[in-house]
């Protein structure tokens, strides 16, 4: 299995390596992803984009990788509405604001609850280090040149953690912990094929808690593991007719890993997880790409060794876009 998973990354990041991609990445139950969904096109002077998530828990992954099932008769969902808003700032920079807004419905162990907040929410500024243009035909080694993105992003807890008052994991939104994160976004178009690497690189601040759970306890400090995340995708293009229309379908590979957080200094061994995904996208785009439909389907491996510490899950989602010219 591990020789399969390092075929496909081989694969996918060769592929990376001579074009360019569409940005794509799945939300996490555990709270945030990146923030390459936001960026805007050279074109764009700004950009509203709004998507829903599904999310279906199908057990977990051990501490070793193993996985276990959840009990019969369990019923586990979590459903996003995102809201992201993109600005250009200056003819090579950009930010942006991502605010979800979250659904838990579960049914565990014969235990029902269904709650509802607003999730963390995620600002980004990016520098557009590189400029690319698409090319059909690769004349000379410039038209190999790639576009190159470098950017910060903060997550702020603005969801329910479960240092609030909760009764559950099931009540949770967000994980309670501001996470500061560096962003590179390598992107490369020759047509049809497109393609991308998406590589993140996070530090939590660490934070005082006396409550777990809606239960106080005595004060302690504590700081979540830094987190690391990466993603090659790779797509084709179809053009619709004469007219500029055109679908793209997008194929990915995710790896997102957080290290072991520590208490009061000391490192906390059951903290750290880890899980490996494979997506697939549609993308549907106006002729002057000012309005665009995507649907996707984010699959993580119900396999041993695909995970760790962590909830198997499958994430479908619909999105849509404007783009201000």
């Amino acid at each position: 299995m591990h020789d399969f998973r390092s075929m496909i990354m081989a694969a996918l990041f060769m592929g990376a390596a001579l074009i360019s991609p569409l940005a794509a990445w799945a939300g996490s139950c555990c709270g945030g992803g990146v923030a390459t969904g936001l960026i805007l096109p050279k074109y764009a002077r700004s950009m509203i984009d709004m998507s829903f998530d599904i999310e279906n828990y199908h057990g977990f992954w051990n501490q070793d990788g193993k996985v276990i099932s959840d009990p019969p008769g369990s019923d586990l969902h979590q459903y996003r509405l995102n809201a992201g808003y993109a600005q250009r700032l200056a003819s090579e920079w950009q930010t942006g604001v991502l605010v979800p807004y979250v659904w838990n419905d579960n049914t565990y162990s014969g235990l029902s609850s269904r709650t509802d907040g607003i999730g963390d929410m995620t600002i980004n500024i990016w520098y557009e280090a590189v400029d690319d243009t698409s090319t059909w035909k690769v004349r000379n080694f410039k038209d190999l040149k790639p576009a190159v993105l470098v950017g910060a992003s903060l997550l702020i807890p603005t969801g329910i953690s479960p240092y609030d008052d909760v009764n559950s994991s099931f009540d949770v939104t967000g994980r309670g912990f501001y996470r500061l994160d560096g962003n590179l976004y390598i992107d490369k178009t020759l047509q049809p094929w497109n393609a991308a690497l998406a590589l993140n690189y996070g530090t939590y601040l660490e934070r005082s808690v006396n409550r777990e759970y809606g239960n106080y306890v005595e004060p302690y400090r504590k700081k979540l593991g830094d987190r690391t995340s990466a993603l090659i995708s790779l797509s084709y293009i179809y053009y619709i007719g004469t007219a500029g229309d055109k679908l793209t379908g997008s194929t990915s590979f995710s790896y997102l890993r957080e290290a072991d957080g520590t208490i009061d200094g000391v490192r906390d061994p059951t903290s750290g997880f880890r899980k490996e995904a494979v997506s697939l996208m549609i993308v549907y785009s106006s002729t002057d790409h000012d309005w665009s439909v995507r649907t996707s389907w984010s699959h993580a491996v119900r396999q041993d060794g695909w995970g760790e510490n962590f909830p198997i899950t499958d994430i479908y989602s619909l999105g849509v876009r404007y783009v201000f010219r």
